[in-house]
């Protein structure tokens, strides 16, 4: 017995703002659109290499939900193990996603930091050995 990693991170909010977040993860960050099961809820999974990594569920009607700007939690960011720094970054400098990039030499990372549409940070790892001649100064 014992936990060997995370499975998923589920976000529930409006189908309004469920959608631009389905739009930023797939557009922007790169995840795929996959199969979910018939839940009673609606919603969507977006997968990482063949796994759902991230699932996005529309809140009922009946559910209150407060408002983007009165949310708080204590969860602070979503990483994800990446590839192509270069073409990550064309892609967020093309939607106009605001970053920060750190490189992390212990564990031999480059680092972006950024924020989806809800707020959520997310953090891109890539390999610095694989990726160093495509990083460009902290915007």
């Amino acid at each position: 017995m014992g936990v060997h990693g995370i499975q998923h991170f589920n976000i529930r909010a409006s189908e309004e703002e469920i959608l631009a977040l389905r739009d930023f993860y797939s557009t922007v960050i790169g995840l795929t659109l996959g199969p979910r099961p018939a839940f009673r809820s609606r919603g969507f999974w977006l997968y990482a290499g063949g796994d759902p990594v991230l699932h996005l569920s529309i809140a009922s009607q009946s559910q209150s939900l407060p408002d983007l700007e009165a949310r708080r939690s204590a969860a602070d960011h979503i990483a994800f193990r990446c590839s192509d720094l270069k073409g990550m970054l064309a892609r967020l400098d093309a939607h106009g996603i605001r970053y920060s990039l750190e490189r992390v030499p212990l564990v031999n990372q480059i680092q972006v930091f950024l924020s989806d549409p809800s707020g959520v940070g997310v953090e891109l790892n890539f390999d610095s050995a694989s990726e160093a001649s495509a990083a460009t100064p902290p915007r």
